[in-house]
């Protein structure tokens, strides 16, 4: 009887052990999903980059996600060092998420106009389908159709002639026509 109460424990504790490897992986798959996400309201695939900006927004989202979510199921895991572990750990995944996004510190020419394609191209999706009525607003959105499409292409430009011959020299200006 000992040695089945025994297993039953070992059995109980590698269960509560595997629901926290199971909360992780719950995290960790929804925050890669959400920053797959976020690409989805742009307006054609070749406007989808690699963003540095996106992926620090689904790191404070993770982090947030980690920390409500823990909440909500406290009652499900017992172990208070693990918990206090997992809402710090939260709360440092929110704040340098938070912090990254904000200072733009890690983003130099590439990372931003690869973040700035997928943005332009939101507006582009958002100016061309939405159900405007008002002429001026209908113009306006055309304007900002007509901008974002070419900055987009002059952003294309830019990342194609730096992978290939580096930055440009000191002095040289930029170059807006196609």
């Amino acid at each position: 009887m000992a040695q089945k109460q025994a297993a039953q424990t070992d059995d109980s504790t590698s269960t509560h052990h595997g629901s926290y490897l199971r909360f992780f992986a719950m995290i960790l798959t929804s925050t890669v999903v959400m920053y797959g996400l976020m690409y989805l309201n742009t307006y054609a695939i070749e406007h989808v980059f690699f963003s540095q900006t996106r992926m620090w927004m689904a790191l404070y989202m993770g982090g947030m996600m980690a920390i409500v979510m823990l909440a909500f199921m406290l009652g499900m895991y017992a172990n208070r060092k693990a918990n206090l572990a997992i809402f710090g750990g939260g709360i440092l995944a929110l704040v340098l998420g938070v912090g990254l996004v904000r200072s733009q510190v890690t983003i130099g020419d590439m990372a931003w106009m690869k973040a700035m394609i997928p943005h332009h191209s939101i507006a582009v999706l958002t100016s061309e389908r939405a159900n405007l009525s008002d002429p001026r607003v209908r113009a306006l959105a055309d304007a900002i159709i007509e901008t974002q499409r070419s900055e987009i292409a002059e952003m294309k430009r830019y990342i194609a002639d730096i992978e290939a011959t580096g930055d440009a020299a000191p002095g040289t200006v930029r170059q807006t026509s196609d």
